[in-house]
């Protein structure tokens, strides 16, 4: 098996992040973002995708968690593109459902290298600890855009917290199919003969 592995830094005026990535991992987490939701969910995306991911995240806290959360998207998806290459051999499409107690969350991915990103739904409450819901949303939009993913998102529920993890579960679920190589295939996935 090749190394499918991604190490991105991003540095702005508003954070600095570090993201190291293993897609055949063994779903080992060490994450520092200062946005303990956050954190948890990034445990938890690693956990559920058997991604070994490590995130380092120093941002402008002082004014709200939405540069944090988007750069930490960003940066994450930059090493899932870097770690793909091109994408030769794996499964390409994977949907997952993942309920949590009265939550239930919907992802399907195309890891196209085209990317597109559609929601359906609302988030219960605002705010999950010091995490802001919506925030959810807008972390896979970042992720599909910079790793080259089309994701179909949806979550209903009746808690914000069981609402943005089940979206994290089954995006990592999702992803965690779609991005496994495939033994039939040596190809890249496509008609075209490339992504």
């Amino acid at each position: 098996m090749t190394d499918r592995t991604g190490a991105v830094s991003r540095e702005t005026a508003e954070t600095e992040v570090d993201v190291v990535l293993d897609v055949d991992g063994d779903g080992e987490a060490v994450v520092d973002t200062s946005v303990g939701f956050l954190d948890h969910m990034l445990e938890s995306f690693a956990s559920h995708g058997l991604f070994d991911l490590t995130v380092e995240c120093d941002g402008d806290l002082h004014v709200d968690d939405h540069h944090t959360v988007e750069d930490v998207a960003i940066t994450l998806g930059q090493a899932f593109d870097e770690a793909l290459g091109d994408r030769r051999g794996i499964r390409r499409f994977a949907d997952r459902k993942v309920p949590m107690d009265e939550s239930l969350a919907e992802v399907v991915v195309d890891v196209s290298g085209r990317p597109y990103f559609a929601f359906d739904g609302e988030f219960s409450q605002e705010r999950a600890g010091e995490f802001t819901a919506v925030m959810a949303r807008h972390f896979l939009r970042s992720l599909a855009t910079n790793a080259g993913l089309t994701v179909h998102a949806s979550v209903e529920g009746e808690n914000a917290h069981h609402e943005v993890e089940a979206l994290f579960k089954a995006a990592a679920r999702s992803l965690d199919d779609a991005t496994r190589l495939d033994e039939r295939r040596s190809d890249t996935p496509s008609t075209k003969g490339e992504l």
